[in-house]
């Protein structure tokens, strides 16, 4: 088993992607074209006026411009949560119906990611979730299996899937140094504290150094 690089329910996540790259990019070049305007204006206008702008006008229009750029931002997050939320809505949508077992672990790992590695939202299916993730963490083994193994451990933690604590406290003695850093990661985030007694061990004795640190990350948040 492993996880596909790229799946057709990406496909309008990535056009809304472009869509959001292509307006920038015209919003950019709009905001050249002003200033080039502006400035082509300013050079002709006469003195007199150019000092009355400088002490009246231009302090308000500083303050227009701060309180618009304040509006553009909010309603910019506004529109990207609601894209979110309508398209983790999709992704719950088809991992219920799925029923491939490779699908569904595509499926899981994009709503984990699409969420910010956030539990929030994703409650209609955090235990099928969960559960699949648990049995890819015990069955993908072998060496080309580990970045699986990996991810599942992740976004355990970013599950907050407290069921699969002693699975992680395994994980923190697997081969590949990926996989004990992902279990490092998920134990922190599920403030384990039944952890902290393997965390320190690896903390001190692990000989990769991103093990290491993802294990005092993991005991900072247990402090």
């Amino acid at each position: 088993m492993t996880a596909s690089a790229t799946t057709p329910y990406d496909a309008p996540m990535m056009r809304v992607q472009n869509q959001q790259g292509q307006a920038n990019v015209t919003a950019v070049f709009t905001l050249i074209g002003l200033v080039v305007a502006a400035v082509w204006v300013w050079k002709r206008t006469p003195p007199e006026i150019q000092d009355r702008v400088l002490d009246q006008a231009l302090p308000l229009a500083l303050l227009g411009l701060a309180g618009a750029l304040l509006l553009w931002l909010g309603v910019r997050r506004i529109r990207r949560s609601r894209q979110t939320s309508r398209e983790r809505a999709r992704l719950i949508g088809l991992f219920r119906q799925a029923t491939a077992t490779q699908q569904r672990l595509d499926l899981a790992f994009a709503l984990v990611e699409l969420n910010g590695y956030r539990p929030e939202g994703l409650e209609p299916v955090a235990a099928p979730m969960a559960e699949l993730l648990m049995h890819t963490l015990k069955t993908a083994l072998g060496d080309k299996q580990h970045r699986v193994r990996g991810m599942a451990a992740s976004h355990l933690g970013a599950l907050r899937a407290t069921e699969a604590i002693p699975l992680l406290l395994l994980a923190l003695e697997d081969d590949h140094a990926y996989v004990r850093a992902s279990a490092a990661l998920a134990l922190g985030r599920m403030r384990a504290a039944e952890a902290k007694q393997k965390l320190t061990a690896v903390m001190q004795d692990d000989w990769d150094q991103t093990v290491r640190s993802r294990a005092r990350e993991a005991l900072e948040r247990l402090a």
